[in-house]
């Protein structure tokens, strides 16, 4: 494991692996370096790349402050940046994707960036999180009821199955690793808060996010998964959009075949 401060002087965790350009991996809700997916992509992807798997604050081996904001993870993300070398290619997934969006658009210095499944609502088409979202996962939080923020979480925001939570709760490991990172979920909806309403996008909202940019979804995602990951794709200036079956990230990440695609847009 390897640290470096951030700027407002938290320490963060990352991972290095492999030798080539430096490619940093973002994770989404729920997600931290150690999460199996993330660990299998790291290692598929070092064959030809530098990679950088870090905890985002409050997650894994990474410390945390106690006011959260957005600008404090574009933080963290520049710096490590700067501990790659000064510019790195970007993968990034869900919630960790419109992370990374709006630090690109702040002007971090990213090469290349890939969006894997940007949960943007932007239409009345399938599961739609309640308008109150937001708040309600942070009072959640703030009463220290973790179990029941997971589930609304879940069920609310990703518009999973509320058995599949119940047997969630019957799988101790799975469990655990969820309550781990449940204070975090706040930030996730922080992140999203403003693109969970069903509106198109803005053009004039990412128009400086003007590196190539890769946008994956699954062809079996759920509707509101896949018109986001268009939408995204349709306002930014150098995006291009592509549907594999295997990229469904709300099932096993399939990391052979994200790694594959990576490689053939990062190299």
């Amino acid at each position: 494991m390897n640290s470096f401060i951030s700027k407002d002087g938290t320490k963060i965790a990352y991972d290095k692996i492999g030798e080539g350009p430096a490619l940093i991996l973002i994770g989404g809700a729920f997600s931290y370096r150690k999460f199996p997916g993330m660990v299998q992509l790291a290692n598929s992807l070092s064959k030809h790349f530098t990679v950088y798997n870090y905890d985002r604050r409050g997650r894994g081996d990474s410390d945390d402050k106690p006011a959260y904001h957005i600008d404090r993870e574009i933080e963290d993300l520049e710096a490590l940046i700067e501990v790659a070398g000064g510019s790195s290619h970007v993968w990034a997934l869900s919630a960790g994707a419109v992370l990374a969006l709006r630090a690109a658009a702040r002007g971090v210095n990213i090469e290349k960036l890939a969006l894997h499944e940007p949960p943007f609502v932007v239409d009345n088409q399938g599961h739609q999180p309640p308008k109150n979202f937001v708040i309600q996962v942070k009072e959640l939080i703030d009463a220290n009821r973790k179990a029941e923020t997971i589930k609304y979480f879940m069920t609310k925001g990703m518009g999973a199955p509320s058995f599949v939570v119940h047997m969630m709760r019957f799988m101790p490991e799975v469990w655990s690793k969820l309550m781990a990172v449940a204070h975090t979920l706040p930030y996730d909806a922080a992140i999203m808060d403003g693109y969970m309403d069903g509106k198109p996008l803005s053009a004039n909202t990412w128009s400086s996010v003007t590196m190539p940019t890769l946008v994956l979804e699954g062809t079996k995602s759920p509707v509101r998964l896949r018109h986001g990951a268009q939408a995204i794709t349709d306002v930014l200036p150098n995006a291009k959009l592509v549907s594999k079956k295997g990229f469904d990230h709300t099932k096993k990440l399939h990391t052979d075949l994200i790694a594959s695609e990576l490689t053939a847009f990062f190299m």
